[in-house]
Formats: structure tokens, sequence, C-alpha cells
């Protein structure tokens, strides 16, 4: 994607994606004429401008806004080419006893971004899911279920404008905030590893795979398009192993909306789905474009009746050794899984 001369948008970009975004289009595309980062926190757009600084960088911008605000949502669109839509409330188990805010954030604030977007002058808008979204049982799965569905059916309301609106629909960020990955490393200190249920298993994605499945969709999608991944997955207990082989592991049990395997593609989707070789594409019931078209622009093939795409059902999986490789490489430079010290002493290791 070439951002020369044009100026980009990321809510929620004092996350964990919206910083590896900003690295990757600061560092392949010098020439942006604005990068805006979009965020509530300011405290976190602090830190950040301590590590990009506007005398270093002078494209970025630090907008302190909240997308339930839809005038300053609309304010900050202004002269703005191409948004990438980060921001959400993400964790399950707070979602569930605050169930209104994450629906005022989560589809409430994506109608405000859509009409922000139809009201300026954004050409194209990719927005991030979440497997939770596919068959959701949480309230987070839901409202972003319920997110997917209005940025597909915004290109039915667009009239002249020719904005674009797409999904990304990917699993588990390596080393995301919140995520197992760091959450393991930390406990592993305390010589006790919590497993929620033995059997449970995640879709693996690096921060690297997100930013550039984010920019595929922003250059080459059609509007309507939920992209997928074809990624790994991992077993929960492999990175248990991986991370604190001589930690005792303790089931604690499934926390409230939580499924022991995530789908990405469910059997109901394989109607409208399509491979592309690196990725799958649920395309919408109803499109603006011709499918035919599509499918011979892409090389794409229609998968089978009742295909789905689940984690536990997947054919490829992260080993204990995969693993502890990415976690070096993603998560924690100084990662050793040998060397676990707690207290002093290595605790015994037991089954």
């Amino acid at each position: 994607m070439d951002f020369t001369n044009k100026s980009l948008l990321i809510t929620g970009g004092t996350g964990s994606l919206g910083k590896a975004l900003t690295k990757h289009v600061l560092r392949t595309d010098p020439e942006i004429k604005r990068l805006v980062i979009f965020s509530r926190d300011e405290q976190k757009q602090f830190q950040m401008a301590q590590e990009y600084p506007t005398s270093k960088y002078p494209a970025i911008r630090y907008f302190v806004g909240d997308i339930r605000d839809y005038e300053r949502l609309k304010r900050a669109m202004k002269g703005i080419n191409f948004v990438i839509h980060a921001a959400a409330m993400k964790h399950v188990p707070i979602a569930e006893y605050n169930p209104m805010e994450c629906i005022k954030t989560n589809i409430l604030g994506a109608e405000n971004l859509i009409n922000a977007c139809l009201e300026t002058e954004v050409e194209r808008v990719v927005a991030l899911s979440t497997d939770k979204a596919a068959a959701p049982i949480n309230l987070y799965g839901a409202t972003k279920l319920a997110s997917d569905k209005l940025f597909v059916a915004a290109n039915n309301i667009t009239g002249w404008n020719p904005i674009r609106f797409s999904v990304v629909r990917y699993g588990n960020v390596m080393g995301s905030n919140g995520s197992v990955i760091p959450f393991f490393i930390k406990k592993r200190k305390e010589g006790i590893l919590p497993i929620t249920d033995p059997k449970m298993t995640r879709f693996n994605i690096s921060l690297q795979s997100g930013v550039d499945m984010v920019m595929h969709a922003l250059e080459h999608a059609w509007g309507g398009e939920i992209f997928v991944p074809k990624i790994p997955s991992y077993r929960i207990m492999d990175v248990a192993e991986a991370i604190g082989p001589e930690c005792e592991k303790h089931v604690v049990g499934i926390r409230p909306g939580e499924k022991v395997h995530e789908e990405m593609i469910t059997s109901s989707d394989s109607f409208y789905t399509y491979d592309l070789g690196k990725y799958y594409a649920i395309l919408p019931a109803v499109p603006k474009w011709k499918i035919q078209d599509f499918m011979e622009n892409f090389h794409a093939e229609k998968v089978p009746q009742g295909f789905s795409y689940n984690s536990g059902d997947n054919k490829d999986w992260e080993t204990v050794e995969s693993l502890r490789k990415l976690i070096k490489e993603h998560v924690d430079p100084n990662f050793d899984s040998s060397v676990l010290l707690v207290d002093g002493y290595k605790p015994d290791k037991k089954s």
C-alpha cells in the first residue's frame, strides 16, 4: 500500500496492533502526509509519543478522542484518505460485566465511524474483527459480529461515494496486551500456570502478519469482504509447556463467555466463502460487484458447502518448539524456557 502524500487514521492507535501498524507505515512509507493516532487514553498517547515523537516523525498527530463521540470523529476524519479501525472493548469478562459499555463502544462506535467516513473524504476503511465474532457465545463476540455486519452493509449506502469498507478477522495476536503468552510469562515466576481447560485451542497470528493482512485488505478490497487468514492453531497445554515446562499446571475452569475452540468461518458462512490462496474471504450476500469478476481477478475458488474453519479442527499446528521460537522472535527476545527461578529454586515438574 502506497501512502505517499496520503493521510491515514488509526482508531485505537495506541494498542498493540496500532503501534505495529505505525511502525510498519513509518518504515515503509516515510513520505506519508499524515498519520493520525486516535485513541481515548492520554497516558498511552503520551507514552507512544516518547517512542514516536513528532520532532522526529512530523507526519504523526496524536488525537485524543472516543469513537463514541461522533463530532470528534468527524473532526478527526477531515483530510483523511484511509482509516484502520482497531478501537474496541475486547476483554471478555469485562464486557460480560459491563454490557452496555461494550455495546456503546463496539457497535455504536462502529456506526459513528461509518457515518463520519461517509461525511468526509475517506476512500477506504478496514475494520478489525475477531474469531469470537463467528457463532458468538459472549457479548464481546456478539458486538463484533454486529460491527462486522455494519461495515459490510455500509457499502450499500455509499451512493455516489467511491469509499470501500472491508473487515479483517483473525485469532489471538501473539504477545498482544492481555493475551495468554505474556500472561503465562509473567505467571511462571510463581511456578504455577493457570489452565482454563486442557483441551483448549486457539488460532495464532503474529503482529506483523496481522499488519500485513490489514494492508492487503486496504489495498485490494472491493468492498464488503471479511478477510480471514490461513494460520496455525496452538493447544493451551503446549503454550504452557513452551513457557513453563517446570511449572505446575492448575486447571481453573473456563471463564464466562469462553469457548474451548474458536471459529473464524462457520458452516453457515461457507455459502459465501472463497479461497484466495493466502486468505479466505467471506463475501457479502448481495455485493455491489459481480462475484464472477471477483473470482477471476483473485483466482478465487468457492469453498465446499458445509466448510468451517475451527481452531480445534485445524490442519496446521504450532509445536512446543515452534512456540518457543515464535515467543523469542515476536514477544520477548530474552525468553529462555530453561531458566525459571521461583524464590531462588526451580519447582518440581508435576503432571
